[in-house]
């Protein structure tokens, strides 16, 4: 049907507009668009490297702590805040795997910050949404779109936390699986298909070496003594004679028992450098009458490590300003590539195209049929998951697709679950290479069943899927009224929020309990009365009607906005525009020298005029 509406589109061209439409309109702004989608995801792999140069370290360090994660909350919260410092959930559980197949952790441990890794990936397509915020409409719908990934995250914590800490279901499931299995170590699996395109870029800018940060997680070296920028990346085989050939080039070689005569002896020594061949020693003797007279020619294979080259190489600066540069560098190319994929995007996609790719994306497959609908979205989600190694990667590049409207939260939803169930292949082939196997695998498989487990409470039953749909909308309704409530949202439930309940674990759990159970109880008392308001008002008594019967500050977050535009006006001498949408004019009285500056409904938000009047 698309081919069929786009040809008979052109139909009513002109042979030179034909032509010209194909080339420009579509051909050059397709290669346009993946283009900046290419940059769009160096950018993401660059700034998973500035978190890592700024907090690989200290992630590093919390995981050390092993004694803390018996508590299943203390877990939790660190797995967490070492993703979100990270930016990669695949390396979170790729340490955490790797320590519990040395034994640094229990299976239980693992678990519980395998479930923190859940959802400290999911910042990063909220992170993405934020480069949307100019338009209000689409702003609402890519927050909503990044949220849903949050909210099935939380919700199942908040059923299976409790579920595996009081019956291990997990643990006990994964071991039956494992079990059953007979495994063997390959250390051969590859783990890296989308970064053979991005590396020739990405590697030229920055290289990260992950291994001391699994080095620190397991006590061997100091956070203070390791360096995560690579300073060697290969090495190469060359020829070196005589006292060049010692020790220090990883070359053994055997004594050689010589007679009175002339001679040339070949040697196989073994090379103690890890990964070499034995190298071959061509010894060449010369005797005159007695033995101490001999002179000896050596000429040997030497193994020698080349430096990396990239942009920050040898660099003098600090690996933590490195990281500031590159997280501030890699935030502007990926807002600026976002900003032009959805403006070619919009170029390509209107009208009966836009209709057309709409329904296709959306389809729902008609009469009884339809059910199965999202479990197609769901296998593609972690088809494209697995293609491309990374959860982040892939619920980022749709969630701009979501604030243009070409698909929707329906349809988003069932897809960041396939993301959810893809990403688990990362863990599954770090486990395949641990030289203890059936300890890793056993952990890859439980966040394999966490994910299952998952989609079972939240998908499976039509009325389940609510909940985290409507939440979703809740938090676009939301910053689309109040822009600074996305940055809020994401500093809150990914850093003050998880610290604040990592606290409280750490002075125990009567703390936790007699702190958190009176606010759960109170989180549910709040959705029960207003389901009942939505639902059925008619029942309550008129008071709970509404939220009117609370303080302003407790239902509304208008008194906040006042005290930040008060404070924004404060700082750069403004008045910001009112969120009233029947005020014909919003105006920025601004301290300047020669007027008035206005903006005008009717002219959209990207065209703005300049009154020439006094202030």
């Amino acid at each position: 049907m698309p081919l069929l509406e786009w040809l008979s589109f052109c139909v009513e061209l002109t042979t030179k507009g034909k032509v010209k439409r194909i080339l420009f309109d579509y051909f050059i702004l397709l290669c346009l668009f993946v283009g900046f989608l290419y940059l769009f995801i160096c950018s993401l792999s660059v700034m998973g490297s500035a978190f890592q140069l700024l907090g690989g370290k200290d992630a590093g360090q919390s995981l050390s702590n092993t004694e803390l994660f018996d508590n299943p909350v203390a877990g939790l919260v660190l797995g967490i805040l070492a993703t979100v410092l990270l930016q990669s959930s695949s390396t979170t559980t790729s340490i955490v795997i790797t320590m519990a197949a040395a034994d640094l952790l229990t299976v239980d441990q693992a678990i519980y910050m395998v479930m923190g890794a859940n959802i400290g990936t999911s910042v990063t397509n909220t992170i993405v949404a934020l480069g949307q915020i100019k338009n209000r409409d689409q702003f609402e719908l890519a927050f909503a779109g990044a949220t849903v990934h949050d909210m099935f995250n939380f919700l199942t914590v908040c059923i299976l936390l409790p579920l595996e800490a009081a019956t291990h279901y997990l643990r006990a499931l994964s071991a039956k699986i494992v079990e059953s299995w007979h495994l063997e170590t390959d250390t051969s699996q590859k783990k890296d298909f989308l970064k053979k395109l991005t590396k020739p870029l990405t590697n030229s800018i920055v290289q990260i070496d992950k291994k001391p940060i699994e080095n620190i997680a397991q006590g061997k070296i100091k956070a203070s003594e390791a360096r995560l920028l690579k300073y060697y990346c290969k090495t190469e085989t060359a020829m070196a004679y005589g006292d060049d050939c010692g020790s220090d080039a990883g070359v053994n070689i055997t004594t050689v028992n010589t007679t009175a005569i002339s001679s040339t002896i070949t040697t196989m020594a073994p090379a103690t450098t890890p990964g070499t061949t034995l190298e071959s020693h061509t010894i060449t003797t010369t005797f005159n009458e007695s033995l101490s007279n001999a002179t000896m020619n050596i000429t040997c294979a030497k193994d020698v490590k080349i430096p990396c080259d990239y942009l920050f190489h040898g660099t003098s600066l600090s690996e933590s300003a490195v990281g500031a540069i590159l997280l501030v560098s890699s935030l502007v190319v990926m807002c600026i590539s976002l900003i032009f994929m959805v403006k070619i995007l919009t170029r390509l996609l209107h009208g009966r195209v836009a209709e057309s790719v709409k329904k296709f994306v959306n389809y729902e497959f008609p009469g009884k049929a339809k059910y199965f609908s999202g479990y197609i979205a769901i296998l593609v989600g972690a088809g494209f998951t697995i293609l491309v190694q990374s959860s982040s990667v892939f619920t980022s590049a749709i969630t701009p697709l979501v604030g243009m409207g070409i698909i929707n939260l329906e349809r988003m939803y069932p897809l960041t679950l396939g993301a959810n169930i893809g990403t688990t292949v990362t863990g599954i082939l770090a486990g395949l290479a641990s030289s203890n196997i059936e300890k890793a695998m056993q952990v890859a498989m439980a966040h394999l069943f966490f994910n299952i487990t998952g989609i079972l409470i939240w998908y499976v039953l039509p009325p389940m899927r609510k909940p985290p749909i409507q939440a979703a909308v809740f938090l676009g309704e939301t910053t689309k009224k109040y822009r600074w409530f996305a940055l809020a949202y994401v500093i809150f439930c990914f850093f003050l929020i998880p610290l604040a309940i990592f606290g409280l674990s750490l002075a125990g759990w009567q703390v936790l309990v007699g702190v958190g159970i009176p606010i759960l109880v109170l989180i549910a008392a709040i959705i029960i009365l207003r389901v009942l308001q939505r639902k059925v008002p008619d029942h309550l008594p008129e008071k709970l009607r509404t939220w009117k019967f609370l303080p302003l500050p407790l239902r509304s977050l208008e008194p906040v906005d006042k005290a930040l535009k008060a404070l924004f006006k404060a700082l750069c001498h403004c008045r910001l525009p009112s969120t009233d949408t029947n005020t014909d004019i919003n105006t920025y009285y601004c301290e300047q020298p020669r007027g008035e500056y206005t903006v005008r409904p009717e002219e959209a938000e990207n065209k703005r005029v300049w009154t020439e009047s006094a202030v």
